[in-house]
């Protein structure tokens, strides 16, 4: 991003990055202490596995479609996991260590797409650059 224009277009179709995982794309915004990447995943999609991230705290918002995730309480072997089912304009918080993932994602009516909206903070190193 073109930090010297503070304002994107960012629906703008050209700025999504497709990843290795067939059906994700994604638009990555780094600021200084805060990172938002903005998902774009076929529905049906797989690649989604657990995993946590040791130095961040993600706040994910479901835009469209809807999330069938897990997301544990405590440590991934105690069993504190459960599926949840988060549908657009709920959200979800993993904090700094918390186990979540092996998602389902479920495609809106018009786009067959779930849009994800993640935040990280402090900005995770491997997404810098889109």
């Amino acid at each position: 991003m073109n930090v010297s224009n503070h304002y994107c277009h960012f629906f703008e179709e050209d700025e999504f990055n497709e990843t290795d995982r067939p059906g994700f794309r994604r638009r990555v915004i780094t600021g200084e202490n805060l990172q938002l990447c903005f998902w774009r995943i076929k529905g049906g999609a797989t690649g989604s596995y657990l995993h946590k991230h040791d130095d961040n705290e993600q706040l994910g918002i479901i835009v469209r479609g809807s999330l069938d995730f897990r997301i544990f309480d405590g440590d991934e072997t105690d069993n504190s996991s459960k599926r949840e089912v988060l549908s657009a304009n709920q959200a979800y918080l993993a904090a700094p260590g918390v186990w979540h993932g092996d998602s389902i994602f479920v495609g809106d009516d018009e786009y067959d797409e779930c849009w994800i909206l993640d935040v990280f903070s402090p900005p995770r190193d491997d997404l810098v650059g889109g």
